[in-house]
C-alpha cells in the first residue's frame, strides 16, 4: 500500500514545515540535498526532491533529478538494514546468537580460532562492532590502505577481517568497522543458504511493498553488507516506519521486538558522545514539543545519508545528500534533523 500524506500541522507539525526547508535550501544552508522525507505515525508530512550531482559507489552519475522512483545510495545505512536482517534471520533459527563464539562460525580458519584472545570474540562483538581489532576507515575511500578497500581488494573477505592485528580487548572499545558488518553478512548468507540479498528480498523487503533495489557487491560477487544497498527513498522510510512499530508492518510480524529491544540499546560509546547498538547509532536532542531532550535512532551513510527515528513521536526522517567523502558531509543532515524537523514539532 502506498504511504499515506497529512498536513503537516495534522501531525502536530508547524504548518509552514516545508516552507522552512526550501527556505533553508535557498539560503545555502542546506546543501547537496537530493532528497527530505518526513513522516509521522506511518504517514508522509515532507516529501522534498532536489536536483544535483550523484554517483554509485564511487561512479559519477551526473546530475540527477531525484524523484519517489530514484534508487539512492543508503551508503553505510546498509548496515542498519543488516542489522535488522541478522535479527529476522535469529528469529528463524538460521544464525548463531550473539553470545556465539565468532570464530566457530569460520571453521575454515583454525589457525585463527587458536589465538586465545581471537577465540574470545563473539558474534556480539562484531553486531557492535567492539571485536578490538585494528581497522581504518578514516582515509579517503580511494586509497587503498583504506581498512574497507583493502577487504574489497582482499582475496579472501573474511580472513583479512578476521585476522586484523588486536589493539584492545573485546568489548571494551567500539571502532568503526565494515569489515565487522562483513562478517554479520557471511553469516546470515551461511545461514539461510542464499544470498544477502535475496534474503533481504523474501524476509524484509516484499512484506513491506519493497518492490525494486539494488545491492553492489565486490570484485568476488559477495553483496556489500556495509555500504552496498541503494533504495527508493519511500522504501527507506518503510524501513524506518516498521521500527517504530516495533517491527510489525499492516499487522504483520517482520522483525522480532525482542530482537529490536536489544539492538536499539545502547552497547558501547562511540567516544563523540553517541552510543552504538546493534549496528545503529543512538543518542539524543532537544525536542521542544516534550519540553527536554528525546531519545533518537539512526543509520549513518557517507554523503549525509539518514535515517532518524524519535521513538518518543513515531517521527521517522530519510535524506539523502551527495556530499561525499566529506569532512563536513554531516552538517546539512543534522540542521534538517534539529533545526527543521524536530524543531518545528510542535505536538508532543
Amino acid at each position: 500500500m502506498p504511504i499515506p500524506t497529512v498536513l503537516p500541522e495534522a501531525a502536530g507539525f508547524s504548518a509552514d514545515l516545508a516552507d522552512r526547508l526550501d527556505a533553508g535550501i535557498r539560503s545555502g544552508l542546506l546543501r547537496h540535498l537530493h532528497a527530505v522525507l518526513v513522516s509521522r505515525g506511518g504517514a508522509l508530512v515532507l516529501e522534498r526532491y532536489c536536483e544535483g550531482p550523484d554517483e554509485s559507489w564511487g561512479r559519477p552519475l551526473g546530475a540527477i533529478a531525484c524523484g519517489p522512483d530514484t534508487l539512492h545510495d543508503l551508503r553505510s545505512v546498509t548496515k542498519s538494514v543488516v542489522g535488522l536482517l541478522y535479527g529476522i534471520a535469529l528469529d528463524r533459527g538460521l544464525v548463531p546468537p550473539p553470545d556465539a563464539p565468532l570464530l566457530a562460525q569460520f571453521p575454515e580458519y583454525p589457525d585463527l580460532a587458536a589465538d586465545p584472545r581471537r577465540a574470545r570474540l563473539t558474534v556480539g562483538h562484531a553486531l557492535t562492532m567492539t571485536l578490538g581489532t585494528q581497522w581504518d576507515e578514516q582515509r579517503p575511500y580511494t586509497d587503498p590502505a583504506n581498512s574497507e578497500i583493502a577487504m574489497e581488494n582482499a582475496p579472501d573477505r573474511n580472513r583479512f577481517v578476521l585476522d586484523r592485528p588486536i589493539v584492545a580487548e573485546a568489548g571494551t572499545r567500539w571502532i568503526y568497522s565494515g569489515g565487522a558488518v562483513a562478517l554479520v553478512g557471511a553469516l546470515i548468507a551461511r545461514g539461510c543458504g542464499d544470498t544477502l540479498p535475496d534474503f533481504a528480498r523474501h524476509a524484509l523487503f516484499g512484506p513491506l511493498g519493497i518492490g525494486e533495489f539494488e545491492w553492489a557487491a565486490g570484485r568476488d560477487g559477495v553483496a556489500s553488507a556495509a555500504w552496498g544497498l541503494r533504495l527508493r527513498a519511500r522504501d527507506l522510510l518503510r524501513i524506518g516506519t516498521l521500527v517504530l512499530a516495533g517491527g510489525t508492518w499492516e499487522g504483520r510480524r517482520v522483525v522480532s521486538r525482542a530482537w529490536l529491544d536489544a539492538a536499539l540499546a545502547p552497547a558501547i560509546a562511540t567516544g563523540d558522545g553517541l552510543h552504538y547498538g546493534r549496528l545503529w547509532f543512538l543518542g539524543d536532542a532537544p525536542v521542544p514539543a516534550f519540553a527536554g531532550a528525546r531519545r533518537w535512532i539512526a543509520g549513518f551513510g557517507n554523503g549525509g545519508q539518514r535515517l532518524w527515528l524519535l521513538p518518543d513521536a513515531g517521527v521517522a526522517a530519510v535524506i539523502f545528500s551527495g556530499n561525499y567523502n566529506s569532512p563536513d558531509g554531516w552538517i546539512t543532515p543534522t540542521r534538517i534533523w534539529r533545526e527543521i524537523v524536530l524543531a518545528n514539532l510542535v505536538r508532543a
